[in-house]
């Protein structure tokens, strides 16, 4: 069941990130209104004579919301989902010196390596 709501969360939360990016990329910038002023453009006409800050500012902003929310419930979700830890010098040979005190290099035929 847990792997099912992860998934179900996990798909929700791309959906969400690809819904950002395409808002931010529709938004104009801040120079956008100004070039408007002088004509060479119409500004704002799919959404009104207000453009379409206000609509696709708080669509980002309820998005973010949704995409926070959805990140929290994935980092809750795949708690559960610890793996034992190990270290990486886990398997490490051990490099013994060599028997008649010489010091050798880790590929020197004077070195030995204990079993563990």
């Amino acid at each position: 069941m847990s792997n099912y709501l992860f998934s179900i969360v996990l798909t929700i939360h791309v959906l969400v990130g690809l819904g950002i990016i395409a808002l931010v990329l529709m938004q104009h910038g801040k120079g956008a209104d100004a070039g408007a002023a002088f004509g060479s453009g119409a500004s704002g006409s799919v959404f009104g004579s207000s453009g379409s800050a206000n609509f696709l500012s708080r669509t980002t902003g309820i998005l973010a919301a949704v995409f926070f929310l959805t990140s929290l419930g994935l980092s809750y979700l795949g708690n559960g989902k610890a793996v034992k830890p190990s270290s990486v010098m886990q398997d490490a040979a051990v490099i013994a010196p060599a028997p008649n005190g010489e010091v050798g290099a880790a590929g020197d035929s004077k070195a030995q390596s204990i079993p563990k």
